[in-house]
């Protein structure tokens, strides 16, 4: 099972994903795709297995993945202050994987219902699907 992680800006959100990923279920391959270097470095900080980082690296890291886990803004054209390129959002969107998508209101996009969530609660609930998902596979 190949998981997917993909950010933008500085890879906070990629970071600690990939930490509680290869903490909770270290026997997971994790590929980590920034759309910049510090976004890819900080994943890979966090114990990612591979990395990448730009616009090609999201399109075939997609096709490879079973699992894509990111911010909701790597479906989004023009999101992460610009950084999600129309490509990347397309491939991600139409990818064969389940994709975990953490709900975020920025960048101009505002997502009804989840304002009262913070961090925390959207990570746990994001590892809480991919550890049901998993038993399943």
């Amino acid at each position: 099972m190949k998981i997917l992680v993909i950010d933008a800006q500085g890879g906070g959100l990629g970071k600690q994903l990939i930490t509680r990923i290869k903490k909770d279920i270290p026997k997971l391959t994790v590929m980590a795709v920034g759309t910049n270097t510090m976004a890819t470095a900080a994943m890979l900080k966090a114990g990612a297995d591979e990395a990448a980082t730009g616009e090609n690296a999201v399109v075939v890291a997609s096709r490879k993945a079973d699992i894509i886990i990111g911010p909701i803004g790597m479906i989004i054209a023009d999101a992460m202050l610009g950084e999600i390129t129309p490509k990347m959002a397309l491939a991600v969107a139409q990818a064969k994987a389940t994709r975990i998508i953490i709900p975020f209101s920025n960048c101009d996009n505002y997502v009804a219902g989840v304002s009262d969530f913070g961090i925390s609660r959207l990570m746990e609930d994001a590892l809480s699907f991919l550890k049901e998902h998993l038993k399943k596979a």
